[in-house]
C-alpha cells in the first residue's frame, strides 16, 4: 500500500474548497508541539499561512519578518515593525483561527539595544515565546540581559555552511555561560546540506535546543537537497524524535518545506502524519492495562471470560459473546499479543459507539490465521474496507504482536514489526463504499463513524488467546 496518495487526496480536497475544517489536533507527545514555519509559504501571505495551518490541524506557527500580512493588505509586513493597530488585527486573526504566535525569526539581533528591543517588544505584544536569530558573538551580553527581562527565549539558527553557526560547535560556545534561555533552534535539513550528521548534532546541543526547524531532505550533503515528507528521505528522522524523546525535549517543532512552494500541502500534510504516528509511539504517556486480571471492568457475559495463571485471557469453555471495556478511548495507542489455531479467526474492535449496535459503530481491526481470507479479511485488514499493505501474521499457534493507533481521522497498524496500516478515515466518504469504489458492509460512511468508544475482542466461535494488553491513551 503506498502510504502517502490517499492523504494528499484529501488536503487537495481542502485546497480546492472544502467547506469544513479539520479539528486540531491532540499532542500525544507532552510537550512536543508541531507548528509551520510561515516561511513554508512565503509565496502566500501571513493570513493565508495561518488559515493552511489551521487546515493541517496544528496549533502553532513561526512568523518571520517581511512577509506580507493578506490579500487586501500586501504592502503590510507581518514582523516587528508592525504598528500597534495591526498587531491587533493580527492577534484578533490568530485567535479567531486558534492558532498561537509562538516563535519568531530569522531575525537580527545586532549589539544595538534600541533595535533589539525592538523585537523583544514585539515578542511580548504578541505573546512570542522564542526569538529565532543567528546574533553576532558580540550581542550575546546584550541578548542574554534582554532575555531575562523580557522572559522570552532566543534560539540561535543554523544556515547551511559558511554561514557562522552551520556547525553545532560554535551554537555551544557562545551558549556556554549564558542563561537556558538562550540555546539552538536545530535546522536539521541545514546540517545535511552542510555535511553535519543531524542526530550527532543533536547530541553535541543536548540540553540547549530550545525549537527545530525540522526537515527531511532527498539526499545528504549537497547543497541543492531539497524537502521530502518526514521518514522518507535521508535525514534519518524518526532516530531524531527517538533522540529528542531520550532528551527529554520540550518545545517547538516548526516544519519549514522549502520545496513545491506552490503546491506543498499535501507533502506537509504527509509530515504531519509521519510526526504525529512517531510521536504517539514515543509517547511518554504511561501504558495501563486495558482489563483487571479478575475482568471486574468489563462488559461481558458473566464467566464467558478469564484470565489463567500466566497472565492469558481467553473465552472460558463454557463462555460466548465478546468482551468489551466498560471505559471509551479516542486517540490511543493499544499494544498486544494475539494466538490462534490453525483456522482461526477474532477480531479487534475499536472506537465502538454502542455495545450493543456493535456492528454498526465498531471498526474492526482482523485477526486471521491465514493472510488470503476474504477481501479485507486477511489478519490486519481493516475488516471489509482496507487489506494490509504486506502480510506480516505468523504461523498459527504462534504469538503475534499488535500495535493499533488512533489519532482523529488516522488508524495504523503495526503487526510483529511490520507497519502494515495507514488509513485515513476521511476518505470513506460514502456508506457502503471504499474508496477504490468496492463495496463494504456498513450502512455508515467510516469518516462518520464514532471518533470514540470502546475496545473489543472477539469471541468468533474459535479459540483466541490474547495476553500483555495495554494501553495509553491522548485524550
Amino acid at each position: 500500500m503506498n502510504r502517502w496518495p490517499k492523504f494528499i487526496i484529501v488536503l487537495l480536497a481542502f485546497v480546492l474548497g472544502s467547506s469544513s475544517l479539520p479539528r486540531v489536533y491532540a499532542d500525544s507527545q507532552k510537550d512536543w508541539h508541531l507548528g509551520m514555519q510561515a516561511y513554508s509559504f512565503n509565496r502566500f501571505t501571513f493570513y493565508e499561512a495561518i488559515d493552511k495551518n489551521k487546515a493541517l490541524g496544528m496549533r502553532y506557527i513561526e512568523g518571520f519578518p517581511g512577509q506580507s500580512l493578506s490579500k487586501e493588505k500586501p504592502d503590510i509586513k507581518a514582523d516587528h515593525n508592525m504598528s500597534p493597530e495591526t498587531r491587533k488585527e493580527v492577534l484578533q486573526k490568530l485567535r479567531e483561527s486558534g492558532v498561537k504566535l509562538v516563535n519568531y525569526g530569522v531575525v537580527g539581533l545586532p549589539n544595538n539595544e534600541a533595535e533589539c528591543r525592538k523585537v523583544f517588544d514585539f515578542a511580548k505584544d504578541m505573546g512570542i515565546e522564542t526569538i529565532v536569530s543567528e546574533p553576532p558573538e558580540d550581542a550575546f551580553d546584550l541578548v542574554d540581559k534582554l532575555c531575562k527581562e523580557y522572559g522570552i527565549n532566543v534560539a540561535i539558527h543554523n544556515h547551511p555552511k559558511p554561514s557562522h553557526y552551520w556547525d553545532p560547535e560554535t551554537v555551544m560556545k557562545v551558549c556556554q555561560g549564558r542563561s537556558p534561555r538562550i540555546g539552538a533552534c536545530a535546522d536539521t535539513g541545514h546540517w545535511m546540506r552542510s555535511g553535519v550528521n543531524p542526530l550527532e548534532a543533536l547530541k553535541k546541543l543536548k540540553g540547549r535546543i530550545i525549537s527545530l526547524h525540522f526537515k527531511d531532505l532527498n539526499e545528504f550533503g549537497s547543497p541543492q537537497a531539497h524537502d521530502v515528507i518526514w521518514g522518507t528521505g535521508a535525514g534519518n528522522a524518526r532516530a531524531l524524535l527517538t533522540e529528542l524523546a531520550g532528551q527529554n525535549f520540550k518545545g517547538v517543532f516548526s516544519i519549514e518545506y522549502e520545496y513545491n512552494w506552490l503546491n506543498s500541502m499535501p507533502e506537509i500534510a504527509g509530515c504531519v502524519s509521519f510526526f504525529r504516528k512517531v510521536a504517539a509511539e514515543l509517547s511518554s504517556t504511561e501504558y495501563k492495562d486495558v482489563f483487571k486480571k479478575d475482568v471486574s471492568n468489563t462488559v461481558m457475559t458473566p464467566g464467558s471470560w478469564a484470565f489463567d495463571a500466566e497472565g492469558v485471557l481467553s473465552p472460558t469453555p463454557s463462555g460466548h459473546g465478546d468482551i468489551w471495556t466498560k471505559e471509551r478511548y479516542g486517540n490511543f495507542t493499544l499494544e498486544l499479543d494475539f494466538k490462534v489455531p490453525e483456522g482461526g479467526n477474532s477480531g479487534v474492535f475499536i472506537r465502538t459507539g454502542s455495545i450493543e449496535n456493535w456492528i454498526n459503530t465498531a471498526i474492526e481491526i482482523q485477526i486471521h490465521a491465514t493472510t488470503d481470507g476474504t477481501k479485507h479479511g486477511q489478519c490486519g485488514a481493516v475488516y471489509d474496507c482496507l487489506s494490509p499493505s504486506k502480510a506480516a501474521v505468523k504461523k498459527p499457534g504462534e504469538w503475534n504482536h499488535y500495535i493499533i493507533t488512533c489519532l482523529d481521522n488516522k488508524i495504523y497498524v503495526n503487526l510483529n514489526g511490520q507497519d502494515i496500516i495507514d488509513m485515513d478515515l476521511d476518505l470513506w466518504t460514502e456508506p457502503h463504499k471504499n474508496p477504490d469504489g468496492t463495496k463494504n458492509k456498513f450502512p455508515t460512511a467510516y469518516k462518520d463513524m464514532p471518533r470514540e468508544g470502546h475496545l473489543g475482542f472477539q469471541y468468533h466461535g474459535n479459540p483466541i488467546w490474547f495476553k500483555n494488553l495495554k494501553i495509553k491513551s491522548f485524550d
